[in-house]
């Protein structure tokens, strides 16, 4: 008879939590770095009591139950999706503040296990505090929003259920085509109530992530389609990253002389000053990059999905001849614009592929092509990072300041706003996973507990936030958290009075910029009054870091330099000039613009929308 272990249904998910790993090539590593949360009546006398057993375990107080979902995703995705956290929370808003961590790990295919606090199964003292009643069903909570944001959902209603979920959860996060937010809804009375659980559940497992090999009939139907091709090109998206594809793709690469542009997950599968890398594709893209996808003829997609940006809304392409491989260890990626699908983890595959092309190397035209084109777009970076604006800066200049006050090893997070186009431009990646972009979602309020993540998985990297005011003012509540837990992380805030973005965007479509701008209400009825300002350097001082205000882009330089001897997190605030903004070059993005309006700005700019519509193409 096997042997058990009485203990509460919360105390058994811990045990269970702490004793998982994973292995991949040979070396493993603890899948769970701890628990990230805040405790209310759904989880505090069930996973606090129990984490309060297992001290060895950490658990991070954060302040936003989002927060937490956004840091435990910070951490997964610079470590190679290897580690992660669990997050927990109450009931009811605790719980529900989590839904949009949750879909941003979905969408981004990051592992993050949620555990927030449910409703009693028992049901007899219904309705609980902070219980949303149903009058068509009794099995319904707000929990059930997490099922469709979520890659696996159950909720425990008694104790022996997690001997078959826990592992089930466990497959999914470790997973590398299914891998997303895992949720177990755990009722606030079943996380209490005790069990003989089989002392096995509680050993030490270890799950190996394998790398899947291409099958042999795909993979040389990918390589007869590039032998083929004149102008073939490469797009690197997460998946390569992810893969530890790094080395592989630049000495295929080298090798080939194909050039390889990079989507927003993709930035920094190779280096930005590797010889075949010409940076940025789609709509943040360079003019080296979309000038030839425009012209190419086979299109190698490794670790992408081809998003909206990626493909320009499908007008990146214009070669009518135009073919796509797609290499991805997800089928369903791997299908999309009607590819050869080589459903293959991406290392892998660009080793076969390398051997199956051992002979094979772009024409001498092409080559010098892409090494022209590659010199003038580095030349239009310094020239976007040396302006000379005054007495306010670009934003280009500020990143340009950052770039160059960086280490080659140094992690730039960002994530909404008009940063990620600007970044994804201008951003010098040195090595792998120093560019965290989540695009995906593009979620404001990301980017400060993300770094968190991110330094709390290699603390010996600086991790720089880069924000605008408007995600500042939605989440800087982590700030006390990175004091609290002593993990240092510099926060740019670029001060540009209001949602810049989007301001741009709305006058961009003829409208006028309707509730972007941060400023005083007036007898009009209108938000056109003084600008409210701000005194961002104040908060961060009250929330417990260092903060300084740059006047100008000598004073950010020098606020940069001090930052790197700060004993803690360490906010600059930088205000910038909107009118120097970094160009769109050579593309487009589908954003819809009003079919009937007495404006004749809105007319124009809905003519131009249907002109530029034209060019989108299905791919069959």
């Amino acid at each position: 008879m096997s042997k058990t272990r009485r203990v509460t249904t919360a105390q058994a998910i811990v045990s269970f939590l702490k004793n998982q790993h994973v292995e991949r090539d040979g070396k493993q590593t603890q899948f769970f770095a701890g628990v990230l949360g805040i405790f209310g009546h759904g989880n505090v006398a069930g996973i606090g009591q129990a984490l309060e057993q297992n001290p060895e375990f950490p658990y991070i107080l954060v302040r936003n139950e989002q927060a937490a979902v956004h840091m435990a995703a910070g951490h997964a995705k610079t470590s190679n999706r290897l580690r992660t956290f669990a997050c927990t929370s109450s009931i009811g808003p605790g719980a529900t503040n989590m839904i949009t961590g949750a879909a941003a790990a979905t969408i981004n295919r990051i592992p993050v296990l949620l555990l927030p606090g449910d409703i009693f199964a028992r049901r007899n003292v219904a309705p609980v505090l902070q219980q949303l009643e149903s009058p068509a069903s009794q099995d319904v909570s707000v929990n059930d929003c997490f099922r469709p944001v979520s890659r696996y959902w159950d909720r425990i209603y008694r104790p022996e259920q997690v001997i078959t979920s826990l592992p089930e959860a466990m497959r999914v996060l470790t997973s590398p085509a299914d891998t997303g937010a895992v949720t177990l809804a755990l009722p606030q009375d079943v996380q209490a109530e005790a069990y003989e659980f089989p002392e096995e559940l509680f050993e030490k497992r270890v799950w190996t992530l394998r790398r899947p090999n291409a099958d042999p009939v795909s993979l040389k139907r990918a390589s007869e389609a590039i032998r083929q091709s004149r102008r073939p090109m490469i797009i690197a998206g997460g998946g390569a990253l992810y893969s530890e594809a790094s080395e592989a793709l630049a000495k295929f690469a080298l090798k080939t002389g194909i050039p390889v542009a990079e989507t927003q997950a993709g930035k920094g599968a190779l280096p930005y000053d590797h010889p075949q890398s010409v940076g940025a594709v789609g709509a943040t893209g360079t003019f080296a990059a979309n000038r030839i996808a425009r012209a190419a003829d086979c299109v190698i997609g490794i670790g992408t999905r081809f998003s909206d940006f990626t493909t320009a809304s499908m007008t990146a392409f214009e070669n009518p001849d135009a073919r796509f491989v797609n290499i991805n260890v997800a089928e369903f990626d791997a299908y999309k614009m009607a590819a050869i699908p080589v459903v293959a983890d991406a290392r892998s595959a660009l080793e076969d592929l390398l051997v199956a092309l051992h002979d094979y190397r772009v024409a001498d035209e092409y080559g010098q092509q892409i090494r022209t084109w590659k010199t003038q777009w580095e030349q239009e970076v310094d020239r976007l990072f040396h302006l000379g604006g005054k007495p306010l800066p670009a934003q280009s200049e500020v990143i340009g300041a950052i770039w160059e006050a960086s280490g080659p090893r140094d992690i730039l997070v960002s994530a909404a706003g008009s940063h990620p186009g600007d970044l994804h431009k201008l951003w010098r990646t040195r090595t792998p996973n120093g560019y965290h972009m989540e695009y995906g979602y593009s979620c404001m309020g990301y980017e400060i507990p993300a770094a968190m993540g991110a330094k709390m998985a290699d603390p010996s990297r600086t991790v720089y936030a880069f924000v605008g005011d408007g995600t500042y003012l939605m989440a800087p509540s982590e700030i006390v958290t990175s004091v609290q837990e002593n993990v240092k992380i510099v926060i740019v805030v670029v001060n540009n009075f209001g949602f810049a973005s989007i301001g741009g965007l709305s006058r961009a479509l003829g409208s006028n910029g309707l509730g972007t701008a941060y400023r005083r209400r007036t007898e009009s009825g209108a938000l056109d009054g003084e600008r409210l300002c701000v005194d961002f350097a104040a908060n961060a001082r009250s929330l417990g870091a260092h903060a300084a205000r740059a006047a100008d882009l000598k004073e950010f330089k020098a606020a940069l330099e001090q930052a790197k001897t700060t004993d803690r997190t360490t906010v600059i605030v930088v205000e910038t000039n909107p009118d120097l903004r970094v160009p769109s070059y050579e593309s487009w993005w589908d954003v819809a613009v009003a079919e009937a309006s007495e404006s004749e700005r809105v007319q124009k700019a809905r003519r131009e929308y249907e002109e530029a519509r034209r060019q989108e193409r299905y791919f069959l």
